[in-house]
């Protein structure tokens, strides 16, 4: 298993507009095709106007092909058009859980398409 850390920095003040185009639109989208969204969270202290999201794959295979199959949506397209504008810079890692991390065994798979 691998998850996938994603960290968007928004412009100031296109933080609500974000998470009310994500919750309104994107998660519907991600969700199915990506599966497995362990959490989307937002920062408080810190670096402000991030967006953090955290997607676990049973490999990088998966995750590819989970990826490209997004990025092939139409409906995706659409909606990435919609929030581009708002970020400056986004940061991608990919994370390997330890043994002994309790993540995995609390994961169930929620993807609807395999």
């Amino acid at each position: 298993m691998i998850i996938e850390e994603r960290t968007y920095d928004l412009a100031p003040g296109h933080l609500p507009a974000y998470i009310a185009l994500v919750q309104e639109e994107g998660i519907a989208i991600q969700r199915p095709i990506l599966g497995r969204l362990i959490g989307y969270f937002h920062t408080e202290l810190g670096p402000l106007n991030q967006i953090v999201h955290l997607w676990a794959y049973e490999s990088f295979l998966d995750r590819a092909e989970r990826r490209a199959r997004l990025a092939a949506d139409p409906r995706w397209k659409e909606y990435a058009a919609k929030v581009r504008g708002f970020s400056l810079r986004q940061q991608n890692r990919i994370l390997r859980p330890m043994s002994f991390s309790p993540l995995p065994g609390l994961l169930a798979d929620t993807s609807e398409s395999r």
